[in-house]
Order: structure tokens, then C-alpha cells, then sequence
């Protein structure tokens, strides 16, 4: 690989996991690359360590990345079309006006990262973790995001809609305003998050009011 510079194991540290899963440890390391606008179709990386790297306006279909760290990396405005993001950290990075379709991002960790205008469609973001994610500007719609960490998540006004949230960690997560439809809240518990304004459907408002001890008749 023409841009790795080092081939020493980093061990990197950021917000705990899961269960308390360590992140994956790299065995290379890519400093300052310059990929803007590159054509990432193809490409497989794994257990790469991408530090400071610019992706603005990068593209793609199928790239896979494999238990790699992205620290400080600009996705800004890129586009990923069936990508996989497998178990991989995210540190600092940027997603300003990203587009994921379609892609997987399973076991991924995201650490004090901005998501303005983030734009994700389909594909599975299941066991990933976003506790305290501004996601405010963010778009989710038919994602699978199983078991994700939402904790303390500020999601007021996003667009979270067709997306399955069961078994989710929701707690402190702030929805107010945010458009809920056809998403599976059934792990929210509307004592612990901020729901004002949020906009659901009726089977949804059953799910909430069943969850708060009501007793829901025709």
C-alpha cells in the first residue's frame, strides 16, 4: 500500500465499548493522505490507522474497512454506496454532508465526532456506538441499528424514520422534535429520554403508552 507510512501496532483510546470491548488494535498507519475526490470503489483496507486523512468529496461502491481507526479524518461530503465500516473507530472525525446507503457499519465506535447534514440510508449500523452524538442535523431512514448506543444522544429534530432501534441504549437521549415514524422504539423509555414534539405514528403511540403501565382499548 503506497501511502502507509509506519507498520507498528497502535493500540488507540477513546469512549468504552460495549461490554467494555477493547478497540481493535492497527498494524499500519496513514498520515495526512490526501484523498480528496478519490475513487475508493474496491478498495479493502484492514486494521489501518488513518490519521488527519482528507476523504472530502471522496466516492465509492463496496469499499470495505476492516477493524481500522480513523482519527481527525475528513468525510466531508463524500458518498459510500454499499460499503462496510466493520468494527472500526472513529475519533474526531467530520461527516459534514456525508452520504452512507446502503452501508454497514457493525460494531463501529464513534468518539467526539460532528455529523451535521449526515444523510444515512439503509444498511446496518447494528452495535455501534454514538453516546452523546450531536445528531441533531443527521438523517437515519430504513437503517437496521440494532443494540446501538444512543446514551445521552442529541437527536432533537433529526430525521430517524423506518429505523430499528430494539434493544437500543436510549437513556437521557434527547428526541424532542425529532420525526420517529415507523422506527422500532419499543427499548424507549419515556421517562428517561426527552420526547416533546416528537412526531410518531399511532401503533408508536400505543408502544409508548403501553410502556408507561396505560391500558390501550378500542
Amino acid at each position: 500500500m503506497a501511502d502507509v507510512v509506519g507498520g507498528l501496532v497502535h493500540a488507540v483510546l477513546m469512549a468504552d465499548r460495549k461490554h467494555g470491548r477493547p478497540a481493535p488494535t492497527t498494524e499500519t498507519t496513514i498520515t495526512a493522505v490526501n484523498w480528496d475526490s478519490r475513487d475508493l470503489t474496491g478498495e479493502e483496507h484492514e486494521r489501518v490507522l488513518f490519521v488527519d486523512a482528507d476523504l472530502t468529496e471522496a466516492t465509492g461502491v463496496g469499499a470495505v474497512f476492516t477493524d481500522c481507526t480513523f482519527r481527525g479524518v475528513r468525510f466531508n461530503a463524500s458518498t459510500h454506496t454499499d460499503g462496510a465500516f466493520v468494527n472500526c473507530t472513529f475519533v474526531r472525525c467530520g461527516f459534514f454532508d456525508a452520504t452512507f446507503t446502503g452501508c454497514k457499519f457493525v460494531g463501529s465506535m464513534f468518539d467526539d465526532c460532528t455529523y451535521d447534514l449526515l444523510k444515512v440510508a439503509g444498511g446496518d449500523w447494528s452495535f455501534t456506538g454514538l453516546p452523546g452524538a450531536d445528531l441533531r442535523r443527521a438523517s437515519f431512514t430504513d437503517v437496521r441499528m440494532r443494540e446501538t448506543d444512543l446514551t445521552g444522544a442529541r437527536c432533537a429534530g433529526a430525521t430517524i424514520r423506518g429505523v430499528d432501534l430494539s434493544g437500543s441504549w436510549l437513556h437521557k437521549a434527547d428526541f424532542s422534535g425529532c420525526d420517529l415514524r415507523g422506527s422500532d422504539i419499543s427499548a424507549l423509555d419515556p421517562l428517561t429520554t426527552e420526547l416533546r414534539r416528537a412526531v410518531i405514528d399511532p401503533y408508536q403511540a400505543v408502544v409508548l403508552a403501553t410502556s408507561l403501565g396505560l391500558d390501550v382499548r378500542d
